[in-house]
């Protein structure tokens, strides 16, 4: 694969351009009409039938996935000779974010198109493909993925369903059982991932009415009721040998591929439901009245609104920026032709690392928004009545699929130090330079001029990317190849990482409003998000790298290091009482989230 101008986990050791971002200001007129036509689907199809939908109404449920399918909802991702429209990354982020307030529909649907069909998109032999990706598309057939076994769930690879070849060499049988699928009470394809002779990490696609095969009953879950959950059974299953999907023993990078992307899309769910629970929280707060006033005035409800809005801005920012450099590496080495799905997977692999800061991020961020979403609602937030008691039900589910945020945490400083062995980061170099900086006496301290709205946050993410070298670079001194033992430093490290991209994503974006010439007054917003995320990211930084040092230092060694630390988080700190006045002054005005 061609060398990417912009690589995966750069963004640590490197400034990205801002022109180069991909932001919702960027949106097409296509784009937005893409979004406009999911909204009115949403409102005349799913939100009359939602109590149907949430008693779990499999009938109703594949009926409107179909509607969905005539619509072009589920071949967003499929190539056009498949039937599908063969959309870019961005356009189908827009319409998984679009679909979030469809609720547990949104998750059939996402379960369906994502990790259900893309493993044939990218892995499919040209007859697979032919043979389920149009019906797919079109809604005629609903796909499930089954990877979670009871005995394997974040260690994935430790499956035990097992596979044989026939004596015959016509057919595959496997046994074992899969747990939590997500479809699987009307699905009619399945992506089943089984050993086959017991050691070779193999996918298969199952049909439904395969002999052998049997699907348990639902699980009764806390959210997402309206979504079906059911175990799988495998008795001596006779799956057809043309079946097998890839090669024999290949099934890790099918599984780990799908999971790239499946966690993207679920940021971008997680993204939608954000925008929903502040609507409906500003809606209330500007509603309900105590003391003679509307609780939207008080400024503790009206400071929740300004974190609130923050945090949908910023995971808004990640979010599309991630979705800009998948597209960016998908136009370098194409998608047609019988490798284009795995060329395809392999450049979204390229973002592995960004795909798991984006999912910890932005599910964090989903609950707590929805979280003081129903703070802000008082006793109705906890009424069933209302629909953010829901979101708050449905959102905890968030930090388990695609990998629990424990285990993506602990894979993007591996990842990134992966590649900085492989040369593709010269992060070494990087930690390197810092130390000689360091070595040198130590300039006076210089504070950002207040007409530079942008200054002080720059600088804040200087001085965490510094942060991060310097305790990082101590970490693999002290432990080596042994630090991916040190689970709690391994995700101080990760957290550290996420609050870069995070930052600098917003920074980034607001920068290219100016570049663009957006007046002073349109920018304020993004430029005030941008600010108070920036306050809490460098308090975060410092009392997490304090913690990281003292597991790593002790005595007058601990003492020297935190001398350093000092001097590079010297940050003057802002004004966060007034620019949460001014932010959520924007989100009440508005009634809804308020971006720009």
């Amino acid at each position: 694969m061609a060398k990417k101008t912009w690589s995966g986990g750069r963004f640590v050791v490197d400034d990205a351009d801002p022109r180069r971002m991909a932001t919702p200001e960027d949106f097409t007129e296509e784009q937005r009409m893409l979004a406009d036509t999911v909204r009115v689907f949403i409102e005349r199809e799913i939100a009359p039938r939602d109590a149907d939908i949430e008693k779990l109404d499999y009938e109703l449920t594949v009926r409107l996935m179909r509607k969905a399918g005539e619509l072009g909802l589920l071949g967003a991702d499929v190539p056009e000779a498949y039937g599908g429209l063969g959309l870019d990354k961005t356009s189908t982020t827009l319409l998984a974010e679009t679909l979030s307030p469809a609720s547990s529909f949104a998750l059939s649907v996402g379960a369906h198109t994502g990790i259900g069909t893309l493993p044939l998109v990218f892995f499919g032999t040209p007859e697979q493909k032919q043979r389920w990706l149009p019906r797919l598309a079109s809604g005629e057939l609903v796909a499930a993925y089954c990877l979670t076994e009871p005995g394997s769930g974040s260690d994935a690879l430790g499956a035990r369903t097992n596979a044989v070849l026939s004596e015959d060499g016509q057919s595959y049988v496997l046994n074992g059982s899969k747990l939590y699928i997500t479809n699987a009470g009307f699905a009619d394809l399945f992506i089943v991932y089984a050993k086959v002779d017991g050691a070779h990490f193999s996918a298969f696609v199952v049909e439904r009415d395969t002999p052998g095969f049997t699907i348990g009953p639902e699980e009764r879950k806390m959210g997402i009721k309206g979504s079906s959950t059911r175990p799988l059974f495998f008795e001596d299953a006779r799956v057809p040998a043309d079946h097998l999907l890839g090669e024999v023993g290949k099934g890790h990078l099918i599984a780990f591929n799908i999971l790239n992307i499946g966690r993207f899309k679920l940021a971008a769910g997680c993204l939608g439901g954000m925008k929903e629970a502040i609507g409906l929280a500003v809606a209330y707060a500007n509603e309900r009245r105590q003391f003679g006033k509307a609780i939207a005035s008080f400024p503790l409800i009206s400071g929740k609104l300004a974190e609130m809005n923050t945090l949908i801005y910023v995971a808004e920012s990640m979010v599309y920026r991630t979705a800009g450099l998948i597209d960016e590496a998908l136009a370098e080495v194409g998608s047609e032709g019988d490798e284009g799905g795995l060329s395809a997977a392999k450049a979204i692999a390229e973002y592995a690392l960004e795909c798991s800061i984006n999912k910890i991020f932005v599910s964090e961020a989903m609950d707590a928004v929805v979280d003081e979403g129903v703070q802000i609602h008082g006793g109705c937030g906890y009424i069933q009545e209302y629909k953010i008691e829901r979101l708050y039900r449905d959102s905890r589910i968030n930090r388990i699929f695609e990998g629990t945020n424990e285990i993506n945490r602990l894979l993007i400083p591996g990842t990134l130090l992966k590649r900085a062995l492989k040369g593709e980061l010269p992060l070494m170099e990087k930690a390197q330079e810092l130390q000689r900086e360091l070595l040198q006496p130590s300039p006076p301290a210089s504070s950002p001029a207040d007409d530079e709205p942008l200054a002080k946050p720059a600088a804040v993410l200087a001085s965490m990317k510094k942060t991060f070298l310097m305790i990082g670079a101590l970490a693999v001194q002290k432990h080596g190849l042994r630090l991916e033992r040190e689970q709690e430093i391994v995700a101080a490290l990760a957290d550290a990482m996420i609050d870069i991209y995070a930052l600098e994503s917003a920074l980034l974006r607001a920068r290219k409003l100016t570049i663009r010439g957006a007046a002073e007054e349109a920018a304020a917003n993004s430029f005030d998000m941008t600010a108070l995320f920036a306050a809490g990211a460098a308090e975060r930084a410092g009392q997490r790298a304090r913690t990281v040092l003292a597991g790593l230092e002790k005595g007058e060694s601990l003492r020297l290091q935190l001398s350093v630390l000092k001097r590079l988080l010297r940050n003057e700190p802002v004004d966060s009482f007034a620019l949460r006045q001014r932010i959520s002054a924007r989100v009440i005005a508005v009634g809804r989230y308020a971006g720009l």
